[in-house]
């Protein structure tokens, strides 16, 4: 339980590494529902959407790095962080509630930036 693939037919697979030692629950429970379809919005530069998944808050936070992939309680939501979104002031990436960060997109995460609308899968990775 080291990677998490988020993938679709545009970028082929992209590598995220899952942050055990800051939030184990919240990778816990993301890992047994794996592999899930993804459906995702933009907001600024951060992808989101619902997964059928509920998990308490884990060390929650709101300011966030670029690469950040974090699960959002408000919305049930899966979220990739990949610039600043409209609550940012800076070039930090600032969600619009707090989130759990549980995963870190390893190469580069403006990839996603071609995305208005992302739809695709995550899975476990190696």
């Amino acid at each position: 339980m080291d990677y998490i693939i988020i993938e679709n037919e545009k970028i082929g697979q992209v590598k995220a590494k899952l942050l055990r030692d800051k939030n184990p629950q919240t990778c816990q429970k993301i890992w047994e529902n794996l592999p899930l379809d993804l459906d995702l919005s933009r907001w600024g530069e951060e992808l989101y959407g619902s997964i059928p998944v509920k998990i308490d808050a884990e060390n929650p936070q709101k300011e966030v790095e670029v690469g950040d992939v974090a699960y959002w309680m408000s919305g049930q939501g899966f979220c990739i962080f990949f610039g600043p979104t409209p609550a940012s002031s800076g070039d930090k990436p600032i969600a619009a509630t707090p989130v759990n960060v549980f995963a870190k997109i390893e190469g580069d995460p403006t990839i996603f930036k071609q995305f208005s609308h992302f739809k695709g899968t995550v899975k476990k990775g190696e």
